[in-house]
């Protein structure tokens, strides 16, 4: 089992730029992904970001430019650095690991963004 705790959502201007964070703990594989989806109210969840355990990295065309993952593999953490952030990027952003080759994928409880005009 693995387990997910996002941090660093807040409420932010147009413009500014927030840090999320993400720590996995538990059955964690040394091939996994890890990355981010986000919801915003009376959408569906929808793909920001990925990266996974060798580096390659995913995102988005919404966040292309402005938006980057990183991740500590040495910590089991997953970074995603907000930048020029828009209205629209306002949403609960969730955290997920998958595990290579196990085809299933653990989800944090989400963090607000929320991106004031």
């Amino acid at each position: 089992q693995v387990q997910l705790v996002e941090s660093g959502g807040g409420l932010v201007q147009a413009g500014g730029s927030l840090r999320l964070s993400c720590d996995a703990s538990g059955r964690i594989l040394s091939f996994n992904a890890m990355g981010w989806y986000r919801q915003a109210p009376g959408k569906q969840r929808e793909f920001v970001a990925s990266i996974t355990s060798g580096g390659w990295t995913n995102f988005a065309d919404s966040v292309k430019g402005r938006f980057t993952i990183s991740r500590d593999n040495t910590k089991n953490t997953v970074y995603l650095q907000m930048n020029s952030l828009k209205p629209e990027d306002t949403a609960v952003y969730y955290c997920y690991l998958e595990n290579s080759g196990l085809g299933f994928r653990s989800w944090g409880q989400g963090t607000q963004v929320t991106v004031s005009s």
